[in-house]
């Protein structure tokens, strides 16, 4: 047994040395919550160099990701969960052309039990802005958190088969113009006219007040409803807004479901407040509000599952 005394010696020394010990992950019914946290705090380390489009960061990432989907049940379109894209961003030298830059989504699906005709697709983005003036910029929450999600819904839903077919995608490049986004919208691997819906989730794991909000329901107001039903039974605050035209803070064109609204897909972004951290390098794994984000993502099951239900009805309001 060890001493008072020795016990206070060894709490100073830790505090001192600025080890920082994880909090244990809230237990719950639906995911595993060490393995969700586990994946979060490994997406944001500092080896992973900000995740940037088109870095060994980047790689690493992408690897990491590749590794969980396939550990999560998910199987590809064709050979590989990898899609490489390209696209031209920056500034070409004397007038010329943008230069040519590469991102690879990574792709894979689980098939529906009773139709897998009606796709939804679910999306994050997993790149981030890289190395800024020395700082590692890690995104935990930008969009790590939405990244780490991906695997704990496929899991779920691997485990208990969707009716519709899922198809669960990693984005590269969101934060180079949503690149990753428009080029599967541009060539998705599913008859775009099979697409009844977008989950898209980015920055979902930080909010002091337990506040996540939904995206999209004032220019499809038909998934109102949806919204108020899983909200109801949430095991946070789920709200509507952030989407109404002239608003200060309208989101609908800030993330990975834009080019989905632009093809005229239904999408739905979920996503919190997270000003103060935005693109700062204190959006790191330490800072992350680790029990609201078990609560978020075991809320985004529930989504799931509800849209997965009414997948006809969805269907019939494109």
């Amino acid at each position: 047994m060890i001493s008072f005394a020795r016990f206070i010696v060894i709490a100073a020394v830790v505090a001192w040395s600025g080890v920082q010990q994880a909090a244990p992950a809230r237990q719950s019914k639906l995911i595993d919550s060490t393995q969700l946290l586990k994946d979060l705090q490994t997406l944001s380390a500092d080896d992973m160099q900000g995740r940037q489009v088109g870095t060994p960061g980047g790689e690493k990432a992408r690897a990491y990701v590749v590794k969980r989907f396939t550990d999560s049940g998910l199987v590809p379109f064709g050979s590989s969960l990898e899609v490489p894209f390209t696209f031209a961003a920056g500034r070409g030298a004397a007038g010329a052309p943008a230069p040519e830059r590469k991102g690879v989504n990574v792709v894979g699906q689980i098939r529906g039990g009773v139709k897998p005709d009606r796709v939804i697709v679910i999306t994050a983005h997993y790149d981030h802005i890289g190395v800024r003036n020395g700082e590692v910029h890690n995104g935990a929450d930008d969009n790590a958190s939405g990244t780490a999600a991906l695997f704990s819904l496929a899991h779920y839903f691997n485990e208990n088969r969707p009716s519709a077919t899922l198809v669960f995608v990693a984005f590269d490049a969101e934060e180079a113009g949503l690149r990753g986004a428009r080029a599967f919208v541009a060539s998705p691997p599913v008859p775009k006219e099979s697409i009844i819906l977008n989950v898209n989730m980015d920055m979902i794991g930080r909010d002091p007040d337990d506040k996540l909000f939904v995206v999209g329901t004032f220019l499809q107001p038909f998934l109102k409803p949806y919204i108020a039903r899983i909200a109801a039974t949430a095991p946070i605050k789920l709200l509507m807004g952030h989407d109404t035209p002239g608003e200060k803070e309208d989101w609908t064109g800030d993330s990975d479901h834009k080019p989905f609204i632009d093809a005229k897909i239904p999408a739905l972004y979920f996503g919190v407040e997270d000003f103060a951290n935005h693109h700062k390098a204190s959006d790191d794994y330490a800072t992350m509000s680790h029990d609201f984000y078990v609560r978020v993502v075991e809320t985004m099951i529930a989504a799931v599952k509800a849209f997965d239900a009414s997948a006809d009805a969805i269907a019939a309001r494109k």
